[in-house]
């Protein structure tokens, strides 16, 4: 279906921007009712349906209050509330929860989620790769205008990831980082160090046929020996993914001001 053309099918948008389109001398309750009455709800609803919302994103400390005195995370809440009004179709997000304490972000994900149960259609735009994990089913990563990849979380991460997050807790604090770092290079070339806190160490481990059980191997077999107490092993993560798309890109874009190429169907003028 063409989104354009929704509207004229009938069917309902909730749309909430990455600026907040709020009255600043109008209260929660305020805009509710009247987004309520644009949206066409009856009028002996109204209250109940505004209620709900107010509920589901905890807005009853603020929604007496004028929206001049709201912080950016409850004027996010508000705008968030005001997209959902009406039960829409189709749901378009920006950043919805920019500003947002993690409490806050967690209500409003599970607003989200109960919407999309419920049959509606959401697209978020979001900086958080935390808040593409859990909320998306597809997923896709854009760098300077440019789609550079679409699918699930984890395809993506199987896709387009370059290896495995490898942290190990030592014993007691000794300085057994250069040691574990030529065990795994020994098994892993290209193991690089990450760093160090206490006794957390961290590397980055490349990846490479098979390489997963044989990490949990060469750890498991030298455990006394490294003094290792435990040890964690993780995918690549969405962040790490979108830093080397960025990466690379700023990569592209300055090769390509070191050595312009001109193209003669498009000669400058």
């Amino acid at each position: 279906m063409d989104i354009l053309s929704a509207s004229s099918e009938g069917i309902l948008i909730g749309y909430c921007p990455q600026q907040d389109a709020l009255d600043e001398l109008l209260t929660g309750w305020e805009h509710l009712y009247y987004y309520c009455t644009l949206r066409g709800i009856p009028k002996q609803d109204i209250r109940k349906v505004a209620e709900d919302l107010v509920n589901r994103l905890h807005l009853n400390a603020h929604a007496d209050q004028l929206v001049r005195t709201y912080s950016a995370g409850t004027k996010r809440k508000l705008s968030t509330a005001v997209a959902l009004v009406g039960k829409p179709q189709i749901l378009l997000l920006d950043e919805p929860s920019s500003g947002m304490d993690p409490c806050s972000k967690r209500d409003l994900w599970k607003t989200i989620l109960k919407e999309v149960q419920d049959g509606c259609a959401a697209v978020l735009t979001s900086h958080s790769m935390e808040e593409c994990e859990a909320l998306c089913t597809r997923l896709a990563i854009m760098v300077n205008g440019s789609f550079k990849c679409l699918g699930s979380p984890q395809h993506i991460k199987n896709r387009f990831g370059d290896g495995y997050s490898v942290k190990v807790w030592l014993s007691k604090e000794i300085s057994y980082q250069r040691m574990i770092l030529d065990y795994l290079q020994l098994h892993f070339p290209g193991t690089q160090f990450k760093g160090q806190h206490l006794n957390l160490l961290e590397y980055h481990v490349p990846r490479s046929q098979g390489c997963l059980a044989e990490l949990f191997r060469v750890l498991e077999n030298h455990k006394a020996v490294l003094q290792i107490k435990h040890y964690s092993i993780s995918q690549t993560t969405l962040e790490e993914v979108f830093i080397n798309f960025a990466t690379q890109q700023q990569g592209v874009l300055h090769s390509s001001q070191e050595s312009p190429v001109l193209h003669l169907d498009h000669l400058p003028v």
